[in-house]
């Protein structure tokens, strides 16, 4: 950039207002499952246009939905999204060019939260090849036909396995590794994690017996030259327990376990696992902080380090260019993108995000304050685009020393926005989980255009 317009926000970091240079034809990638198509929060695509100003991006089109915090999956020209209308679990499959309907599967859903009023699903649909899988939040797995919607078969989770709530009924999302479905459904007694055929639906192999189901998604790594599931389990029980086990992928055998979990009862572990080569990141809230822990060749599980100040509720850590960001904040309220060193868990920095505003506020005009609170990271390229908890959009450019603002917008005023945003072919995905709290707007789905 040859030019830089400046002004600075309410904590004193440099916004750059010049343009940043995008590409107008982006190839752009799919979405399949939560987090991307690694589950790490990285976009393949890092020529995307991501100067935009204070209106963001230009939107395309919206979806009124009712409750829940799903994130959209993407492949193609085709958006899955799931929600709750009344006493049903909708799934949704639309048009990625302008939002329409292709088909949608209702079914009865009478699922009641008890620590939050919101009893929509949580778990994000997993797209492979022409199969679409959702895990609904009272516990029902369906296998779609991406093309048509048609119901492939159905496992009752909570039914089987005699699961019951734990604090937020279903939250994780299916892993689907070659012809594996796995997932964490944390039977009492066992078992903790599954593999079914996906084809049929068939229990191929259960690991585990003592931990339940945790609020984090399984993932899948290359270690010693070995495919491993990492699972980070732990559900309702008495004393809570929980932690990071390590599975093989064939066998379904728990090689290692890493115990980590909060003594605190009402608590869940949330934050999906980092992976970088043999090293796994965690990080939990209610007193228990973050960790790093080395998988061995043989599956067992050495602690490297660990931060008890640094503890994620369920905003999950990016790892990029050897630093390892995360987003330490309180829903709806204070926020700060943090950078911390992966070989001793030590801060970098830490940058306070909160923003000034002037807002009509029921006929009045109004300063207030907003911050970024708990929110979502992911990468693209070497630029970090955040969502707050609040609505706002940020890019960022980080460095040796703090980060730069590259563009922000405040995309609406409502809380609880704890999903990720989602990339896919040149199209920002951004979900508006309540009602705006200024000009009242309802809860959307939100499609806007980077290319």
């Amino acid at each position: 950039m040859n030019r830089r317009d400046s002004i600075r926000s309410a904590s004193g970091l440099l916004f750059l207002a010049a343009s940043w240079p995008g590409s107008t034809d982006a190839q752009g990638a799919d979405w399949p499952s939560f987090l991307g198509p690694s589950r790490d929060g990285h976009v393949v695509d890092a020529s995307l246009d991501l100067s935009f100003g204070e209106g963001g991006p230009r939107l395309l089109w919206s979806f009124e939905r009712g409750q829940g915090f799903s994130s959209p999956s993407v492949v193609g020209e085709r958006v899955v999204y799931t929600h709750r209308a009344g006493n049903e679990a909708v799934v949704v499959c639309l048009d990625a060019k302008d939002g329409s309907e292709l088909w949608s599967h209702r079914y009865p859903c009478e699922y009641s939260g008890r620590y939050i009023d919101d009893a929509g699903p949580r778990s994000t649909p997993t797209i492979v090849g022409d199969w679409v899988y959702v895990h609904g939040v009272e516990g029902v797995l369906n296998a779609f036909d991406l093309a048509t919607g048609e119901v492939r078969w159905t496992r009752d989770t909570e039914r089987e396995f005699e699961i019951g709530d734990d604090f937020f009924g279903v939250v994780s999302t299916p892993l689907v590794v070659g012809d594996l479905l796995i997932q964490n459904v944390g039977a009492p007694g066992g078992p903790t994690v599954v593999a079914l055929d996906r084809r049929t639906g068939k229990t191929v192999w259960e690991a585990g017996e003592e931990w339940g189901p945790s609020c984090a998604s399984p993932v899948l790594a290359t270690m010693h030259g070995k495919q491993r599931v990492l699972c980070l389990a732990g559900g309702k029980s008495r004393p809570p327990t929980g932690g990071l086990m390590v599975i093989d992928l064939a066998t379904g055998d728990v090689e290692g376990t890493y115990p980590y979990r909060s003594r605190t009862f009402e608590s869940v572990n949330a934050a999906t696992p980092v992976v970088d080569g043999n090293r796994v990141y965690l990080s939990a809230s209610y007193g228990v902080g973050s960790a790093c822990v080395e998988v061995r060749e043989d599956g067992s599980v050495r602690e490297v380090w660990t931060n008890e100040r640094l503890g994620l509720q369920f905003s999950t850590p990016v790892f990029e260019d050897g630093v390892l960001y995360a987003v330490d904040g309180v829903s709806g309220r204070a926020g700060s993108l943090v950078a911390v060193d992966p070989d001793n868990g030590r801060e970098l920095w830490r940058e306070d995000l909160s923003f000034d505003e002037t807002v009509e506020d029921g006929g009045e005009t109004k300063e207030f304050t907003f911050s970024v609170g708990e929110g979502s990271l992911i990468v693209v390229g070497e630029r970090l685009v955040l969502l707050g908890d609040f609505g706002h959009l940020v890019v960022l450019r980080p460095h040796s020393k703090g980060a730069e603002v590259v563009a922000h917008a405040p995309l609406f005023h409502a809380p609880e926005s704890w999903t990720p945003p989602v990339i896919a072919n040149g199209r920002l995905y951004i979900c508006q989980n309540r009602r705006g709290r200024f000009g009242a707007t309802p809860a959307r789905l939100l499609c806007y255009d980077l290319r």
